[in-house]
């Protein structure tokens, strides 16, 4: 009835010996498995809970025709969404079930439209409209319906292309940003080498139709784990990370150590420029403020107009953030190749891509990244990071389809009549 494998597994002495611990430590192991279980089980429900009673609202920022701001202006705005509210204590964490509040950059082109989009919680509308008027004081900012809702996956009508980003590096490693493109001196505009200028006129080409967004999902960043030499919590994943990282670079070019714990004579060197770049690379990069970030493509046209000629120039427009330190890749996608999903696969494969497809699109909707169901491991990007891939571009973006205040304000007369 059964292989023989399987029976000299079970007659296997160690075998016997395992399963014997098992059953006579039941009354140990069993509790403690089902106490962990229902501890998640109590998580998801209050935290199910919590997320049902948020309102959320989604801001549509307008820009003026011209405006000259470097994105570090975009840099004091991110940085004042930094918060650790909502999981200050046990109490908040574990009974209310409250998490720390997550936004939404989203850059998104509605048949060659290109919009710029803030989602949130609606408690943080002020200081959203307050921190980006401060910085941007030409803006207008209006609170918008969901422009995703419109859209429904149904596979004999529209198709859908979706990935999640990575880094290729640990997170410590910095993107190529702002501050390596000059921006943060403010050159005029016609000297200006914007790397967002790329993504921003691919998807002003895109016709009538066809819907392209990108969604940067950011939330505070907070301790990791715990200092292996002190036991205290600590940044293991990206502050104490990096100083490592910067230690070993030192201690390679010091030289090689000998039993007695000393440098052996003539082992030692100079830093390389590349090691000496790297390491002031790395110090600028954690001495910023971090956020856990996720970041999403999607992609979506009518199924007969639905073209992957242009995936290139939009995933591409994120590869110029690329550095020789670190940058994006593609990681989770809709379907293994580009170029597979039409191909005659088997029923229960396709079947699977189109709930692959249908998870990708509710994950946008929701915004969701960092909580279950739609949980998925972040990266740590600093605010210089997040401000190079979501800030105002001004007059180097020249894309007749970019959103863009008509008229530009004025203050009244002085001399009206009262």
């Amino acid at each position: 009835m059964f292989p023989a494998y399987v029976i000299d597994f079970f007659q296997d002495s160690n075998t016997i010996l395992v399963l014997k611990i098992f059953y006579y430590t039941f009354p140990v192991w069993f509790p403690l498995a089902l106490l962990s279980i229902l501890w998640e089980l109590w998580l998801r429900y209050i935290r199910a809970l919590f997320f049902a009673k948020q309102e959320y609202i989604l801001l549509e920022i307008k820009l003026p025709r011209e405006l000259f701001k470097s994105p570090q202006a975009m840099e004091f705005f991110v940085a004042g969404l930094y918060t650790m509210f909502g999981e200050a204590n046990w109490y908040e964490k574990y009974w209310n079930g409250s998490v720390r509040a997550w936004f939404s950059l989203e850059i998104v082109s509605i048949d060659g439209q290109v919009h710029f989009f803030i989602w949130g919680k609606k408690g943080f509308k002020h200081q959203i409209e307050a921190n980006l008027y401060s910085q941007f004081p030409g803006i207008e900012i209006f609170e918008v319906p969901d422009y995703t809702l419109s859209v429904i996956y149904n596979p004999e009508v529209n198709a859908i292309f979706a990935t999640e980003f990575d880094l290729k590096e640990k997170d410590f490693f910095p993107i190529k940003t702002y501050i390596d493109y000059e921006l943060d001196k403010n050159p005029k505009e016609e000297f200006k080498i914007d790397p967002l200028t790329p993504l921003i006129e691919a998807m002003g080409t895109l016709p009538k139709g066809h819907q392209a967004w990108i969604q940067i999902i950011i939330q505070a960043h907070s301790n990791t784990g715990k200092d292996p030499k002190t036991g205290k919590p600590a940044d293991m994943k990206w502050k104490k990370a990096a100083q490592a990282e910067i230690e070993a670079i030192i201690k390679r070019a010091k030289g090689e150590v000998g039993a007695d714990g000393k440098t052996i004579p003539g082992t030692g060197r100079y830093l390389t420029d590349t090691e000496t770049t790297t390491i002031k690379a790395l110090e600028r990069s954690v001495s910023k403020v971090g956020f856990d970030v996720g970041m999403r493509f999607l992609y979506t046209a009518p199924k007969d107009v639905f073209s992957f000629n242009y995936l290139g120039g939009l995933i591409g427009g994120v590869m110029h953030f690329n550095s020789p330190l670190n940058g994006f890749k593609t990681a989770r996608g809709s379907a293994p190749k580009y170029r597979n999903f039409f191909l005659a696969w088997k029923d229960r494969s396709i079947k699977r891509i189109n709930r692959e497809k249908q998870r990708a699109l509710d994950a946008y909707k929701r915004r969701a990244y960092f909580h279950r169901p739609y949980k998925s491991p972040p990266f740590v990007l600093n605010t210089e990071e997040i401000a190079t891939l979501f800030h105002f571009p001004g007059g180097v973006s020249a894309t007749p389809t970019f959103a863009r205040v008509e008229s530009r304000k004025a203050e009244a007369p002085t001399n009206l009549p009262v």
